[in-house]
């Protein structure tokens, strides 16, 4: 294993980071860049190899006490260490978000119920029916050559989904679907079917009502 002093000035974590951006490094390229340095006698490559596997072995279980009884971490890197990862929680990984059933999906969409404009609403979902995103993809009187299975299904496809669900409101009331509402339905089923991914439902809400499309079998 290199010393980092033996590794050229271009491939150093930090130079690599600055020109080829983060996603370049590896993991313990990453981790070579929060420790900054290594401690006499114990090299950073050394050190991030050794957190690296901790981190490999323990995942979620990792704790503060764990990181600092390896050799020549210490209190202050192992709080480095723990502290980025839980930044990183905090603002770039969402909570998982599992669809059972009607009521999980409206109470993601309840925002609209009250709007004075159409709003579509798509949701992509794992195999697992796990929330992959939410998108709102067209604000406004909502119509056959509006809703394109281009538009709505290119984001999905990006995701890698295995499901997705189609939501809009009703600023009416009229919690019915109508003969446009039926059409582009019936549209978008055929697309999902040639393009491999499953429509789980598309759902109508008002203010107070919705209408579900699975549920009536209407999909």
């Amino acid at each position: 294993m290199r010393k980092i002093a033996e590794i050229p000035i271009n491939d150093k974590p930090r130079e690599k980071l600055a020109f080829k951006g983060v996603q370049a490094l590896t993991s313990k390229e990453l981790l070579m860049v929060i420790l900054g340095r290594g401690i006499k006698g114990r090299d950073v490559t050394i050190l991030a190899n050794d957190i690296l596997k901790l981190i490999e072995l323990e995942k979620e279980n990792l704790t503060f006490e764990k990181l600092e009884a390896l050799q020549g971490v210490g209190a202050a890197k192992a709080g480095q260490i723990l502290a980025s990862f839980e930044l990183a929680r905090r603002y770039l990984i969402k909570p998982e978000q599992k669809i059972n059933n009607t009521q999980d999906v409206l109470s993601l969409v309840s925002e609209i119920r009250n709007k004075k404009q159409e709003h579509f609403i798509t949701i992509t979902l794992t195999g697992a029916s796990n929330v992959i995103e939410k998108r709102t993809v067209f604000k406004g009187t909502i119509n056959f050559s509006l809703v394109h299975p281009r538009e709505i299904f290119s984001d999905a496809l990006t995701d890698r989904a295995a499901g997705i669900i189609f939501i809009h409101n009703h600023p009416e009331n009229e919690v019915e679907p109508s003969e446009a509402d039926i059409k582009i339905t019936k549209q978008l089923c055929e697309a999902a079917k040639l393009l491999g991914i499953e429509v789980v439902d598309h759902i109508i809400v008002t203010k107070n009502e919705h209408f579900s499309f699975q549920s009536k079998g209407l999909l």
